[in-house]
């Protein structure tokens, strides 16, 4: 090779290098320029001022301004090209920066204030009740202003700023106002017949032909009190009542909103009256809807005891006059009706059963033999495994059942010494054997029936052969009645004046399986 091939040579490697180092040299610039912007941009927003949040009201979008409340003020302020304020919604948060102009949206407040729901105010507001009774009317943020707001319910707001912006549900009011559409018919009642008869000539039939009530001057009952010893089906009257009112030809259903006495009761002074005001607003919301709606209190004695009474710490003074109040609000109010259930009917105050509150009282008192065999009838169904040998005796499915019933019946109203519970002496100093007939219920039936059901179902695990027989549902009565007969010797003697119902007073009990109380 001759010099200048060599020389040539050593020129081209020479630029390959450069070239290779010229490239590195790039890359480093390229990354020291990226990690240069990067600082500055971290630099960029340690040093930026901080944002006020505001709450947005209105735009003029042509002028490029809104309307928001910062700090409590309502201003005006300039809106930054890059917001687009047809996409801000009422009651949202904005940012605004030193200069006061609306860079930014942000999102809707989620801690504040709390407030019950009074009254809806056109499309937009709504009036609202806070602590220690004062109202103030406020205006609904986006989330709100899709109809989904009724009196009663709890509202997020800040009265700062003017604004409602959230529904928060409440379990502990919330599970007594969720109006219930009951499925139980007066098919399903068994042993009640001239009572359900009472109750649908006094509530049904204004209903149904309200315009014959008009024509002859009559008002319809505002309200019933069913009262009677517990497990008489007073509940299952009150939720068939519901069911029955339900208008088939609209497809309407009646709302039924079941309160029980306990649950309102609040250790908070005001907070039951709250709760009370708050039931009957949502009933007028639902009522409004051309919708029946029953209102139901079972154990009202819990509630709405006698006031000056003594006998607990007197809260019912409050509370009952509030239930007045709301009662005779309810006068001009069509679609109510408020159903009351008790056991002690003499101890609710003498205000809320007088005539044009609680209109009808009605007695559901203990089933007959006739009234135990229609209960039976209700859970002793065709649908149940019978033993085919029971089936053979009887010819049928339903002579079985029949007869089952009729073998119950006939344990549970026997007068002998194995049904006697106690000897009740009473304040004449005369002696009442109470038998188990004498506290046979709904309620006790059904006992009975679920007694026997588990009684075939250990039967059959065991090999016995599957199916329900005479004796499994005797069985259940033994039980029911040994149960009875313990409770006897454990109860006062004015408890067991109360449960059977007697109008003198009980001043002992003898259990006939135990001692003297």
């Amino acid at each position: 090779m001759s010099y200048q091939d060599s020389r040539a040579e050593d020129l081209r490697r020479t630029v390959v290098s450069l070239e290779e180092k010229n490239e590195r040299l790039t890359r480093a610039l390229t990354t020291a320029r990226g990690q240069l912007l990067q600082m500055q941009e971290q630099l960029r927003q340690v040093n930026q001022p901080p944002l006020t949040l505001a709450t947005f009201v209105s735009a003029d979008i042509t002028k490029r301004e809104l309307e928001a409340v910062v700090g409590g003020r309502r201003m005006r302020l300039a809106a930054a090209p890059s917001l687009d304020l047809s996409s801000v919604a009422r009651g949202q948060l904005i940012r605004v920066d030193e200069k006061m102009v609306a860079v930014e949206p942000d999102g809707f407040t989620r801690s504040g204030m709390l407030a019950s729901v009074l009254e809806l105010v056109g499309i937009d507001r709504v009036l609202v009740g806070t602590e220690g009774g004062a109202e103030h009317l406020l205006a609904l943020a986006g989330p709100l202003l899709h109809g989904n707001l009724r009196p009663g319910d709890s509202v997020l707001v800040d009265l700062r700023a003017g604004y409602a912006f959230e529904r928060v549900v409440r379990s502990d009011v919330e599970q007594l106002l969720t109006p219930e559409v009951p499925d139980v018919s007066y098919d399903d009642i068994g042993g009640l017949d001239s009572q359900i008869q009472q109750v649908r000539d006094s509530i049904e039939m204004p209903f149904r032909h309200p315009e014959l009530y008009r024509s002859y001057g009559l008002r319809p009952p505002k309200g019933i009190l069913l009262y009677g010893p517990p497990g008489s089906g007073k509940t299952l009257i009150a939720k068939a009542v519901a069911n029955s009112l339900s208008r088939a030809e609209t497809g309407a259903r009646t709302y039924f909103l079941s309160i029980k006495g306990p649950e309102l009761l609040n250790k908070f002074v005001g907070e039951t009256e709250r709760q009370i005001r708050a039931i009957f607003a949502r009933a007028r919301a639902l009522a409004g809807t051309d919708v029946p709606v029953v209102i139901f209190f079972d154990e009202m004695e819990a509630l709405f005891r006698t006031r000056g009474s003594g006998i607990s710490s007197d809260v019912e003074t409050m509370i009952v006059p509030q239930l007045l109040a709301e009662m005779d609000g309810v006068e001009a109010l069509d679609n109510v009706v408020i159903i009351g259930a008790s056991n002690r009917a003499d101890m609710i105050d003498p205000a809320v059963l007088r005539p044009g509150r609680l209109d009808v009282r009605i007695r559901v008192d203990r089933p007959d033999r006739e009234g135990a065999r229609d209960i039976f009838s209700k859970y002793l169904v065709p649908t149940l495994p019978v033993a085919q040998t029971e089936v053979a005796l009887h010819g049928s499915l339903e002579g079985a059942l029949a007869s089952m019933a009729e073998s119950a019946v006939e344990r549970l109203y026997a007068q002998d010494e194995s049904t006697a519970l106690f000897d009740a002496t009473l304040a004449s100093g005369s002696t009442r054997r109470i038998r188990i007939c004498d506290i046979v219920s709904g309620a006790l039936i059904a006992g009975v029936v679920e007694r026997a059901k588990k009684h075939a179902i250990t039967d059959s695990l065991a090999g016995r052969g599957p199916g329900l027989t005479t004796a499994h549902v005797l069985a259940g009565v033994a039980e029911e009645t040994r149960e009875s007969v313990e409770l006897a010797a454990t109860s006062t003697p004015q408890d067991w004046a109360r449960t059977i119902g007697l109008r003198e007073e009980v001043v002992a009990v003898r259990a006939l399986q135990g001692g003297e109380r």
